[in-house]
């Protein structure tokens, strides 16, 4: 097997025009663009706007390719794009080779009859999508979100691309990913798949092979094995037929986990074809064994829904993830290895890949894999009708092989899904076209025949969702919240209070959020200063959700007093969305057993803009994300209030019986203590208990309710772990006196130590430098008068060297104090 790259530098132009410009594959038209200063950066102010007839016309991609005549002898030789977004035309020395239709698919083209000895002209243009779906949705209306362009559910290319309530209109195009020219005569590897059967410590690994030969070939097949230690263990087929199984037993497994379950070794598997002349294909892959199943049985709350893994049940936490950008070229390994270890370091052991984006590149899942993070993978399906026509049934059959095929085999697969609340919407949101029976006919036969008959046939041993959220399929009850998944937005959409969450033990909350603005420094990145009011023209384009700023405004006035000016706001919004889910999770956390999962909405965003996201497009933890990382801590403490009582919840989602200890003080603003005791409590493993009660009436009077806080640290196996405290009045309401923070930094060989003192309580400090990113040990704490706590920075976390005189000048403390 030959393989020619063809990435790298090419030439692209508008097909209506003459002027070339450099254009870099992998790659897309805008981007390219952008890289050689055509067009301003779509992300600054309103520039989104130029996008719409930039994606409104065609362009072509030209490179030369040089053909040795060696080549030619080879009996095939295949044009492979493993991504084409998404309508275009490829030619061979002016001669057209294919069309392709669908940005989620790998296609390969037999080449041989168009190339010559020598310098070849490839050619690929690509067509205006916008274009496309404008004449589509004339000639057949079909429903889709009202923020995406009209008539996207005609075309397989990433629905968020037209536009969402959180992504700019920006339809891009182009080779977005590998051009490879492969040329071989026999022995070429078409498919492998790995399937394991657990037992007793011990896992038999079937290795099922397919390769390209005829009868009469003396062709050699070989299946290594590479244990995480390095032991490896080889078998070997003579003269293999075109479809060979080689089962291989491993003894004392490397079991591979979840983050925080356990560790995540990974196996090689390596598959060779040679004859007599050598080597002719090789193929390796990076498995873990490990059993994942998706337990979905009836019990005494209705039906469970729960991620079992090497027969343990689970709690998932994490949360849904989006496309990294809405230019596909700028992403980057780098770039997806930073969020995800910022999901690790917050506790994640699961994200779920929404169905209205791409799916992810094979780095994506092999982080996951070396990360410990379970995937729960949608199929590119979100929110719209689909036309099930002949040529789009073959279309999404080949999209579902290609995708199955290139992931299955990754540790971190979890469940595959059908789409994203299309069931929900066809019976809930009143949307879809009145007696549609044809459309609603097609769903079925695509993501509860179709789709699912391919799973079983592809992937068996991996959970399959007709949608989510869904009790099952067949519309039947989707919203049900006692069986299978669910999306919850009362609170937020329905203007509910964050209370509201414990009304509902859903079995598995896979969509839920509350929105809040980016900070400052991202702000500042596509804003000049006059546009420095969330109404203003600049900021409502950064805005997609219509209604989302009068809800923060409402959950605002509901909880806070009004801020003092713009940054302030900012602060407030983050501060609002981090209760919320916190709310949310806590209270599901408690009730372990009954709901078995947590995925906010949502993990990232593709350009900056105010969104449900913890992590904004450049990386920089929201308040969000730092409360994710205590709510999804394998231990947590939890406090639940019930008038003038409150409950003490302890979470165990470790593998081991802890012993806790919580001292509880319940103190005035100025952190006198009024009252103070201990709860102890045993906490047996994978389990969630209430240790204790506290009735606080006979300290609890009208006016000390606005001037007192109780105060409780938990202690596991006698090391503290956390702090946690709780108002008994909203904080618009409680009486903060001036906590005066102050602060000292001392500095090591790797780190930058920070002494928090407050000489009051203050709630929801915020640390933060004025020109650098970093990130912080801990973030938005609480802090009693007379206490202080020591935060520590990594310096290998900050954007830019600072000295220690500098990071001291640039760090600033703010509190819920300093909001009005």
């Amino acid at each position: 097997m030959k393989r020619i790259c063809l990435n790298g530098i090419w030439q692209m132009k508008k097909v209506a025009e003459s002027k070339t410009l450099e254009a870099k594959v992998p790659g897309s038209v805008m981007n390219d663009l952008l890289r050689n200063s055509e067009i301003e950066d779509p992300f600054y102010r309103d520039n989104e706007r130029y996008a719409h007839d930039i994606a409104s016309q065609d362009y072509l991609f030209i490179r030369e390719l040089v053909v040795e005549k060696d080549l030619l002898h080879y009996q095939h030789l295949v044009l492979r794009f493993d991504g084409l977004d998404t309508l275009a035309e490829i030619k061979i020395n002016g001669k057209s080779v294919a069309r392709t239709n669908n940005m989620h698919r790998i296609y390969e083209f037999d080449v041989k009859r168009y190339l010559v000895a020598g310098t070849n002209k490839l050619e690929v243009t690509l067509f205006s999508p916008i274009q496309y779906i404008s004449k589509k949705q004339q000639e057949q209306k079909l429903w889709g979100v009202i923020d995406a362009i009209e008539g996207y559910p005609h075309i397989r290319k990433g629905h968020s691309m037209f536009g969402w309530d959180w992504g700019p209109q920006i339809p891009d195009l182009g080779i977005w990913r590998d051009v490879t020219l492969f040329a071989w005569n026999t022995g070429r590897i078409e498919d492998v798949y790995v399937s394991q059967d657990h037992r007793n410590n011990e896992v038999d690994v079937n290795v099922r092979v397919k390769v390209e030969t005829s009868p009469n070939e003396a062709l050699n097949l070989q299946v290594k094995i590479t244990s995480p230690t390095g032991e490896e263990d080889s078998f070997e087929i003579r003269h293999a037929s075109e479809e060979e199984t080689i089962n291989i037993n491993v003894v004392n497994p490397q079991l591979w986990w979840p983050n925080n379950y356990g560790d995540q070794p990974l196996y090689m598997v390596e598959v060779i074809t040679s004859n007599q002349h050598g080597v002719l294909d090789e193929k390796s892959l990076n498995i873990g064994l490990r059993t994942i199943t998706v337990k979905h049985e009836p019990d005494q709350w209705g039906k469970s829904f729960e991620f079992e893994v090497n027969g343990l049940s689970i709690f998932a936490m994490g949360a849904n993830y989006i496309p990294e950008d809405s230019l596909l070229a700028r992403n980057s390994k780098e770039r997806t290895e930073k969020l995800i270890n910022d999901c690790v370091e917050a506790n994640f052991n699961m994200i779920r890949v929404w169905g209205g984006g791409i799916y992810p590149e094979d780095y994506f899942f092999d982080l996951c894999d070396q990360k410990g993070i379970i995937v729960w993978q949608d199929f590119m399906f979100a929110c719209s009708v689909y036309d099930l026509s002949d040529d789009f049934k073959v279309n999404v059959e080949q999209e579902v092989i290609d995708n199955m095929k290139r992931i299955r085999h990754h540790a971190s697969l979890g469940l595959w899904c059908g789409n994203n609340e299309v069931e929900e919407a066809w019976v809930y949101w009143g949307d879809m076209p009145d007696k549609d029976y044809k459309h609603k006919a097609d769903y079925i036969k695509l993501f509860e025949f179709i789709i699912p008959e391919l799973a079983k046939k592809l992937d068996p041993q991996t959970f399959y969702w007709s949608s989510s959220p869904s009790s099952g399929g067949g519309f039947n009850e989707p919203r049900n919240p006692d069986e299978g998944d669910m999306h919850y937005w009362e609170v937020w959409h329905g203007l509910k209070p964050f209370s509201e969450y414990e009304k509902f033990h859903f079995r598995f909350c896979s969509e839920f959020g509350f929105q809040s603005f980016p900070s400052l420094k991202t702000i500042n990145t596509f804003t000049e200063p006059e546009d420095h009011n969330i109404f203003s023209y600049v900021m409502e384009k950064h805005q997609k959700n219509g209604a989302a700023n009068g809800k923060i405004l409402f959950y605002l006035s509901e909880n806070f007093l009004y801020p003092k000016d713009f940054d302030s706001l900012l602060y407030a919004s983050q501060l609002l969305q981090a209760e919320a889910i916190k709310y949310g999770v806590e209270h599901w956390r408690r009730n372990r057993g009954r709901c078995m999962g947590s995925l906010y909405w949502q993990l990232n965003d593709c350009w900056p803009v105010a969104s449900w996201s913890s992590l904004d497009y450049f990386g920089r933890w929201k308040a969000l994300h730092y409360f994710a990382k205590k709510f999804y801590s394998p231990v947590l403490m939890s406090l639940r209030e019930d008038g003038s009582d409150v409950e003490i919840h302890v979470t165990n989602d470790s593998l081991s019986t802890i012993s806790t200890r919580i001292e509880w003080k319940l103190r005035k603003n100025n952190s006198e203590v009024i009252a103070q005791g201990t709860v102890s409590s045993d906490v047996k493993e994978l389990s969630a208990v209430k240790c204790g009660t506290l009735s606080l009436d006979e300290f609890l009077t009208e006016e000390i309710e606005r001037n007192a806080y109780l105060e409780c640290t938990l202690f596991v196996n006698d090391e503290q772990t956390t702090v946690t405290t709780l108002l008994f009045t909203k904080p618009k309401h409680f009486h903060f006196l001036n906590p005066e923070l102050s602060f000292d930094v001392t500095e090591t060989a790797v780190t930058f130590d920070i002494q928090i003192s407050s000489q009051a309580f203050a709630k929801f400090i915020e640390l933060d430098l004025e020109s650098a990113d970093c990130k912080f040990s801990e973030n938005y704490f609480d802090l009693s008068g007379g206490d202080s706590r020591t935060i520590t920075v990594k310096k290998e976390s900050l954007s830019e060297h600072l000295s220690l005189d500098s990071f001291k000048e640039q760090l600033t403390l703010r509190s819920v104090y300093d909001i009005a």
